[in-house]
């Protein structure tokens, strides 16, 4: 990187030792985990050097990373470096980057690391990413910038349609009934686990059992679970919709006589876009989507294993957050 603005004298290009070295959570293999030193590829002129501040653990992508049961994809490989929901401080940026010493940044992951796969990169001590892909944040947002993923997957997912009923009520289940509430068609949340039924704002979360309805017009499963589209179906009306938001590491399949008989559709709701990012950003900025309440979990970076640990497994635990700050 030449030409670059540095964030002090520790920073400068020159001492490349310095810039391109940093910690990171390396998955060795399944259930294997460290915090490890690694090195950096050389920025280039449209790329910023972030020191990373905060980093989310999560409980669906990172899960499969976790305990090996992800589907292929290319570029998956241990070892790997997860995360996709950091926030850090911008401490070098390049010449044609668009941003500069001292801008707070979401970062949606990066590949940087020489020694291990960016998969999906974001939990390290600091990262090098072009410049346009982290998004400015306000310092007021502080950790909860981690969520700005889930939120903008939750957009992506139900706002062009809001669900009428939503499958789970962690991060992304609530994310999804406030902006479905706060677009006027406040949803009902099924949740199997009784410490999970709390927290709702401005909608209904019940066990399923309690709930007898059969002509939904649209249902959001972001359970993960491949085994219950055929549950699913059977709660639609006819021409009803099934949107996918989880993430599946087993074949989906159905009965295809329920499905036919109401016309049904099943819709796949992929990756986020940019604009599902600025959509949530200018509602979060505004006060309008509430982030309250949904990071309930903090570590240090040196309590890494416990805190994968507790994340993946504590149903009490709704988003694990890692602090850098100290690490």
């Amino acid at each position: 990187m030449s030409d670059v603005n540095t964030a002090g004298e520790g920073d400068v290009v020159e001492e490349s030792t310095v810039i391109q070295q940093a910690r990171a959570v390396v998955f060795q293999a399944p259930q294997q985990l460290a915090v490890e030193p690694v090195t950096l590829i050389e920025p280039g002129p449209e790329d910023v050097v972030v020191d990373i501040h905060y980093s989310g653990i999560s409980t669906g992508t990172e899960r499969l990373l976790w305990t090996g049961t992800m589907p292929y994809f290319p570029g998956l490989g241990y070892p790997l470096v997860p995360g996709y929901e950091s926030v850090g401080r911008v401490v070098a940026a390049g010449p044609e980057s668009g941003r500069s010493v001292g801008d707070l940044l979401f970062v949606p992951g990066a590949s940087c690391f020489n020694e291990a796969r960016g998969v999906f990169g974001g939990a390290a001590s600091r990262v090098v990413i072009g410049g346009q892909r982290g998004v400015a944040i306000p310092e007021s947002l502080g950790e909860r910038g981690v969520l700005l993923a889930l939120a903008a997957t939750a957009w992506h997912a139900v706002a062009p349609a809001p669900p009428q009923l939503i499958i789970g009520h962690g991060v992304l289940g609530r994310l999804m009934a406030r902006i479905g509430t706060l677009l006027g068609e406040p949803p009902t949340v099924w949740e199997t686990n009784e410490q999970r039924r709390g927290g709702a704002l401005g909608y209904t979360v019940v066990d399923p059992s309690e709930d007898d309805r059969q002509d939904y017009p649209r249902i959001c499963d972001v359970s993960g679970d491949s085994r219950l589209l055929d549950t699913l179906i059977s709660r639609l009306g006819r021409n009803g919709e099934v949107v996918l938001a989880g993430f599946y590491s087993q074949p989906l399949s159905f009965e295809f006589a329920q499905a036919f008989m109401r016309e049904a559709s099943i819709r796949i709701a992929a990756e986020w876009q940019r604009a599902d990012l600025e959509a949530v950003m200018a509602r979060i900025t505004s006060g309008a989507l509430d982030l309250s309440g949904l990071i309930t979990h903090r570590h240090g970076v040196e309590a890494a294993d416990a805190a994968y640990r507790i994340a993946f497994n504590d149903p009490e635990c709704l988003k694990m957050i890692l602090d850098w700050r100290e690490g």
